[in-house]
């Protein structure tokens, strides 16, 4: 298998070659790190070398033999340093796998490296001091999104198929948007955040993937959702696994289209009218569509994720190894900062605003099926737009900042309602648009059968940017 053919099948279709004989798992391997030895000096989505040898997984399983990347959000695999793209922290090692690795590697996933993030995971932009910006591969002087942006990068260069992201606001969505990407944060409790990670999060941040197809996004999901011991939260079991939504026919479903924004902040002229083309299409696909918008309360929005952010850094202060406020950028030391301040009062108001907004949200989706807005309000950024080592920043002017860039995302990780980000536009400058689909909880399936459908009616997979991997 040589590069070029490499980079053009999606997972199933890596899998199913294995199966069939056609390649082994040795032969997709050496393409993919050759894909990675090409595409990542342009796009530097890696924070380490490629692994010398791939992490030990199952030869068996729904994608065994599917090159793969784990992100630098934390302690994720066992025996593989995490950084949190930071100066200030040297090289953790953890001991132990989550159980969402050890889930991904019983499905056979080829884990062949790490994919940059910003410093602490606090940005819509993947551009930190430690390891410079992660580029677009779309335009390379405009940003990959964040907080996955280095698996959203890598996973739109064809250099692997899939890659391991993680969402505290926007962060699967947004980098999926900038790329041209499948992304799709689950419901809160689909995916274990076990053993010891998610619930320090306040329920509100989510792990799972990037792809660039939605029968991979189906598949891994079968492949690892469902509770760990323990868990906090549990969604609901799904009615069936979620390949069998793969063209299941929706029904019409009642839809709700939005493109204003919550916080009353400008979205730009293209984004919008890419929303409005899909809310047409899915008019003509015998939708019932109509403008209309949940009201949510903004102030209860921000507070819940001052508090999301305070249990971030709460974690770094509670670490047996503290890191060097001197290596830190200049927004991560404001929120160590705000962290000391805050009070048990403070945390609970942020946790009420979390329940205020599940409920109006939930109350709003029992009236429609889906609601429709853009994923990002902006075009990709361009490199410094979004600059987190600014010491002018405190942490409300930052996640103002953030907000202007990305206003729909925010709130349902408040909610904890399941929400994707399909790459249905693309700007005059040839940069994709994300559109979001939000599902009332636990109703992933509605999501996959409507992606599936529009994957149909507005196809994307034979896009591909300047920077592809064989290109």
């Amino acid at each position: 298998m040589d590069m070029h053919e490499y980079a053009r099948y999606d997972a199933v279709g890596i899998h199913e070659l294995i199966g069939s004989g056609e390649v082994t798992a040795g032969e997709v391997e050496a393409a993919a790190r050759q894909a990675l030895d090409q595409v990542n000096p342009s796009v530097n989505g890696l924070t380490v070398p490629v692994f010398p040898a791939a992490l030990d997984h199952a030869s068996v399983g729904p994608l065994a033999g599917v090159p793969f990347l784990i992100k630098d959000h934390g302690p994720v695999a066992a025996g593989v340093p995490f950084f949190l793209g930071s100066r200030a922290i040297p090289g953790v090692v953890p001991q132990r796998d989550t159980e969402l690795m050890a889930r991904f590697r019983a499905a056979g996933l080829v884990t062949l490296g790490l994919t940059t993030v910003p410093e602490l995971c606090l940005s819509f932009s993947t551009e930190s001091v430690k390891h410079g910006p992660t580029r677009n591969p779309w335009d390379l002087s405009r940003g990959a999104g964040g907080s996955s942006g280095g698996a959203a990068a890598l996973v739109a260069a064809g250099a692997v198929p899939v890659a391991h992201a993680s969402d505290g606001s926007g962060s699967i969505r947004i980098p999926a948007s900038c790329c041209g990407l499948v992304g799709l944060k689950p419901s809160r409790g689909r995916i274990t955040p076990g053993p010891d990670a998610g619930e320090a999060m306040l329920g509100m941040a989510y792990e799972f993937a990037l792809t660039r197809t939605v029968r991979d996004t189906a598949h891994l999901l079968d492949a690892v959702h469902g509770p760990g011991i323990g868990d906090r939260y549990t969604a609901p079991p799904p009615r069936r696994d979620y390949v069998s939504e793969l063209g299941t026919d929706p029904g019409r479903l009642r839809v709700a289209v939005t493109t204003k924004a919550w916080s009353g902040v400008a979205v730009d002229d293209q984004v919008a009218a890419a929303t409005l083309q899909v809310a047409r299409v899915l008019e003509d696909l015998g939708h019932l569509v109509s403008e209309s918008s949940p009201v949510v309360d903004w102030d209860s929005v921000m507070r819940s994720q001052v508090a999301e952010g305070i249990a971030i850094t709460s974690k770094l202060l509670l670490a047996p190894r503290q890191p060097d406020p001197a290596k830190l950028e200049a927004v991560s030391r404001r929120f160590v900062e705000l962290t000391r301040e805050f009070s048990a009062l403070d945390l609970l108001a942020g946790l009420d605003a979390q329940n205020l907004l599940t409920r109006s949200v939930s109350a709003y989706l029992t009236e429609y099926d889906l609601l429709v807005t853009p994923t990002l309000g902006q075009l990709p950024a361009t490199h410094g737009t979004l600059d987190y080592h600014d010491p002018a920043h405190t942490v409300a002017t930052w996640l103002e900042s953030l907000i202007a860039y990305g206003p729909f995302t925010t709130l349902f990780n408040a909610s904890g309602h399941p929400a994707i980000s399909l790459p249905l536009g693309h700007s005059a400058e040839g940069l994709p648009i994300g559109v979001q689909f939000v599902a009332p909880y636990g109703r992933e399936d509605v999501l996959i059968q409507i992606a599936s459908q529009l994957e149909q009616a507005m196809p994307w997979k034979e896009r591909t940017p300047p920077v592809f991997a064989g290109s």
